[in-house]
Parts: C-alpha cells; structure tokens; sequence
C-alpha cells in the first residue's frame, strides 16, 4: 500500500462535496458542450443554480417526476450527450428502480446517476426521505458502478472520471462540509480504495460522510490505547476493490466496516461475501442503520444514535478488539 501519512485537517472544513460537484460540472461544461444536466426541480438542493444561470441551455428540467428523469437522460445519452441526473438519492433509486435498471444498465446508456442528500441527510424529514437502500438495490443491477466519495478532492476525481466513462455510474453526496482526508494520498480511481491511515492493529472501512469519523476513531484509537488501524476511504462499492481488501485481511487483523446505509446489503455484506468465499477469518463486524425505522435528527443526532460517530465507531472496534 506504500507510505501514507495520516493528515486529519480540522481546521480546513472544506465545502460539501455538493458544491465540488456543482463547481466541476461548471468547469467541464465550459469546454463540452454536450454536457447536459437533467434535474427533477433540484436545481437548489442539487447546487446547480449556478450552473442553470451560467449554462441556461444545458439544463434539462423535468419537474418532479424522477421516472421521467432517468427515461429521458438514458435517451438524451443514447443520443451522445454527456448527461448527468440528479435528484434526491431517495428518490432516484427507489421511484425509478425499473428505468435504472432497463433503460440505463440494461441498454448501456453512460448516464451519471447523481443521488443528492443522501444517506440521513434530510434528517429530520424522516425515514422516507433517507437512502439507506441505494448501495443494496443497485449492487443487484449489472452494469451499474456505485461510487460514495469521501471529501472534496474524491468528489472532484469522481465527477471527472465519471464525465469520461462509456457506461452508466450512480455516485450520492450528503449535504455537510467535508474536511480533507489526507493530505498525501492524492491517487482516486474508480475501483480502487484509498488508504488514508496505516496501521497493523485493525482496518476500518468506510465510505462516504462515515470515513471522516472512522479516521477520528482511528485518532483516538492510537492516543489513549495504542491501538494503530488502517482507514480504507472504499469510495467506491461497486466494483469492490477486492485486491485491496485481501492485502489487508491477509495481516490478520480485525476488520470493521462503516456506512450510512443498512446494514444489509451494503458496503459491509459486500466486504463480509467476498472475505468469506475467499477463506479469511478474520474478527469482523458491520456498523451501519440497524433493521428499523431511523429516529428523528440532524444527521449528526442520527450519527450518534446508531454510533457512526468518533466515539461510537472507536468503542465497537475496541470491543470487536476484545478491550
């Protein structure tokens, strides 16, 4: 994995991964005039007024129908646009599933599927507006790559990398600042997880909003046990960086994964399926949404009440520990 130097930035909040978002397809469209974005009335949530007022003719706005969305960006990117829809990640994948599935993966349309506000970050709107279903619903779905970046700098890498590809990706954003993981490891790739953190007592992987707290949890960790753990940011869940994933495992350590969705059918059953069918045994666990209705809160009430926190995260590894 080579030398990473853990950098825990806490004085540079950084912008929601939402604005880096709005921010580099500004950039791009600047030169690709093919570059549409399709909206189901998210232009504020999605931070695309600024894009709508600087490129009025490369919007395509739908309304509130998310079926229509993803029918018709598939059809806009058969036709060669370079098009990227966005829409509340709750929404996007649970009302438009079927279109997901037969008009994007299925017919091969490259569409960049954009979940915004995603995991709880609607919060206090409650279970129905929360995603805690994406990863396991579209990880179904062939063809489809799943991405969940971590800070700013993944989420710039992911959009651009995301504008050349050929084949269809759905990539969530929360909505809060996201501070810098790593000030070293600057290498992003489709596929491939990064090691923001090394370590040999324990792994903890995480994705999206929850790897800010897992390299917290690491951070204390070390300070008041001593206890050194690898920080795997696996940005992206589908494909799985398998490769990565048995060079850590192959040490023996324990393994925790963390994320802001369910605990089934995520990024922790996904790391569990292929640890298991490949003969590691390592102590494992999986932190995520228990089987229930979440409670009602900020995301970060949410986050402390399931212990996707700091806190929270470093007591289950001690426990997964022995401690």
């Amino acid at each position: 994995m080579g030398d990473v130097t853990t950098v825990i930035t806490d004085t540079k909040a950084g912008q929601a991964n939402l604005d880096v978002f709005s921010s580099t397809l500004q950039e791009l469209a600047a030169t690709d005039r093919n570059l549409l974005v399709v909206t189901s009335d998210s232009r504020g949530s999605g931070k695309l007024v600024p894009f709508a007022q600087k490129y009025p003719k490369q919007v395509v706005e739908i309304g509130i129908a998310e079926q229509n969305l993803v029918g018709v960006a598939a059809g806009l990117a058969s036709t060669g646009k370079n098009v990227f829809a966005v829409s509340p990640a709750c929404f996007l994948t649970a009302r438009s599933f079927e279109q997901i599935k037969t008009d994007v993966a299925y017919s091969n349309n490259p569409v960049r599927l954009i979940g915004i506000s995603a995991g709880v970050s609607y919060g206090a709107l409650g279970s129905t507006h929360h995603s805690l279903h994406d990863f396991a619903a579209l990880r179904a779905v062939h063809n489809l790559t799943i991405v969940a970046p971590a800070d700013n700098f993944e989420t710039e890498q992911a959009i651009r990398q995301a504008a050349q590809l050929n084949t269809p990706v759905y990539i969530r954003f929360g909505k809060k600042p996201m501070p810098l993981l790593s000030e070293e490891n600057k290498e992003f790739l489709f596929g491939k997880g990064r090691v923001v953190s090394e370590g040999d007592d324990l792994v903890l992987v995480a994705t999206g909003e929850t790897v800010y707290p897992a390299l917290l949890a690491a951070r204390q960790l070390e300070q008041t046990h001593g206890i050194r753990a690898t920080v795997i940011s696996m940005h992206t869940i589908k494909p799985l960086d398998c490769d990565l994933l048995a060079t850590v495992a192959a040490k023996g350590c324990p393994i925790l994964t963390v994320e802001e969705h369910s605990v089934y059918g995520g990024l922790g059953e996904a790391c569990a399926s292929f640890l298991m069918m490949n003969g590691f045994r390592n102590r494992f666990n999986i932190m995520g949404i228990p089987d229930e209705y979440t409670v009602t809160g900020s995301q970060v009430e949410i986050f402390n009440h399931y212990g996707l926190s700091e806190n929270g995260i470093a007591q289950e590894a001690l426990t997964l520990l022995g401690r």
